[in-house]
Parts: C-alpha cells; sequence; structure tokens
C-alpha cells in the first residue's frame, strides 16, 4: 500500500475580500470631534485661552456648543 502523495490545497483565511470589519461607533466619532474643535480653534484663535474657573468639560461643551451655533 502506498501513501498518496497529492495533498488538496486549503483555502486561504483571507480570500475574496469579502473581510467583515465591524469598528465601534467612536472609533470614527472621536477623531471626527478632535478635527472640528482644532479646526474650529484654527478658525478662530481668541476663543483659544484657558478657562480661569470652569471646570474642563463645562469648557468644553460650551466649545463645542459655540461651534454648532456658526
Amino acid at each position: 500500500m502506498s501513501t498518496p502523495t497529492h495533498t488538496h490545497p486549503r483555502p486561504s483565511p483571507v480570500s475574496g475580500g469579502d473581510a467583515d470589519i465591524r469598528l465601534p461607533w467612536w472609533a470614527l466619532a472621536l477623531p471626527i470631534l478632535a478635527f472640528v474643535l482644532l479646526l474650529g480653534l484654527i478658525l478662530d484663535p481668541s476663543e483659544a485661552h484657558a478657562a480661569a474657573g470652569q471646570p474642563a468639560l463645562a469648557h468644553l461643551l460650551e466649545q463645542a456648543r459655540h461651534l454648532m451655533g456658526r
């Protein structure tokens, strides 16, 4: 009895480009938010001063509200 020397090729794990890659919502939202905030600071540098007594989150929300109102 002889063993067969010819084996069937196995399909590669990545074939055809049908890879289903899903990102969480924040993976797209955070870079967009950072871009919009930095763009707002470039367009209006007078708003880029440090807040004296406001908490950072309140200042960030105020800036976002200001940018949305344009």
